[in-house]
């Protein structure tokens, strides 16, 4: 009888695993939550003073994290904290759209037309060292109301970031591809098209992403500043300001909070953006 040979190289099926089973496994995933905790924890011990009864400076006065989430599910519930909170928002995004619609148009012809640059380029650096927050008692006065008044504070907060980091990624492309592609019959069109804009868009979610967390610092400060309206719905620079003349610290801290968790969400979300639009650079 023939020896039947039986082979035991049998291939395994590799497991697919899901996308959060990847994103659970993430090291740095885990170091940060680990950060995150480390931080409330050692806030909590300065500010009760459980550590020999020491008065830490400056963290030993504010309130603690078990007080300020006890506030917190106070005003969870609040109409005026989230009406606060959208409206904010939608300043954000609002001046920020604006601004990425004009600054970045702006930026390209500033790096690829010469005669663009050279009349439009000095007034643009004499006014972009002028802090937004500058802006503010020029725009209530030039604006009819606070709400447009905030939306062009916001709008200036991110405009000149933006132009900026257009103007740097254009003028930093290798200059041989531009040659490469008009040595192969390459238009103006097809260079501003297939080489210039793709060259570029680091460099604009770079700014985008910058423009939007100084967007969150002005119009906060534009609606503590300007009014913002009334307490229900002023705003979450407003909020604050609020909170803080009526002596309620730990309603400041959840505030800011607030602040620290929307920029948060806001730009990791342009950055997903960016990482879909460019998709050859997900192998780095």
């Amino acid at each position: 009888m023939a020896d039947v040979v039986q082979n035991t190289n049998v291939g395994t099926v590799p497991v697919k695993r899901s996308k959060l089973m990847i994103k659970l496994q993430n090291k740095s995933l885990w170091r940060g939550v680990v950060a995150l905790i480390g931080f409330v924890l050692f806030w909590e011990v300065c500010s009760q003073k459980l550590y020999m009864g020491v008065d830490v400076p400056w963290i030993g006065k504010i309130p603690p994290p078990t007080e300020v989430y006890d506030e917190w599910k106070k005003i969870f519930f609040w109409p005026g904290y989230w009406e606060s909170f959208y409206l904010s928002t939608a300043r954000v995004f609002a001046g920020f759209a604006i601004a990425q619609l004009i600054g970045i148009p702006f930026g390209l012809l500033l790096a690829i037309n010469r005669y663009f640059r050279d009349i439009f380029f000095p007034p643009f650096e004499v006014l972009r060292p002028i802090p937004p927050l500058a802006w503010v008692p020029a725009s209530i006065v030039f604006w009819p109301t606070t709400e447009m008044s905030i939306a062009f504070v916001t709008f200036l907060g991110a405009f000149f970031t933006i132009v900026i980091n257009v103007l740097g990624g254009a003028r930093n492309i290798d200059i041989q591809y531009l040659r490469a592609a008009k040595s192969m019959g390459a238009t103006q069109w097809d260079l501003f098209i297939k080489v210039i804009l793709p060259g570029t868009l680091p460099s604009i979610f770079t700014g985008a992403a910058v423009g939007m967390g100084i967007t969150w610092e002005v119009v906060l400060a534009g609606e503590m500043l300007s009014g913002g309206g009334q307490q229900g719905g002023g705003g979450l620079g407003f909020f604050i300001w609020s909170s803080y003349m009526g002596g309620t610290v730990a309603q400041v801290i959840v505030g800011m909070i607030s602040i620290g968790i929307a920029g948060y969400l806001s730009s990791s979300f342009i950055r997903y953006i960016g990482v879909v639009s460019m998709p050859w650079r997900r192998l780095f």
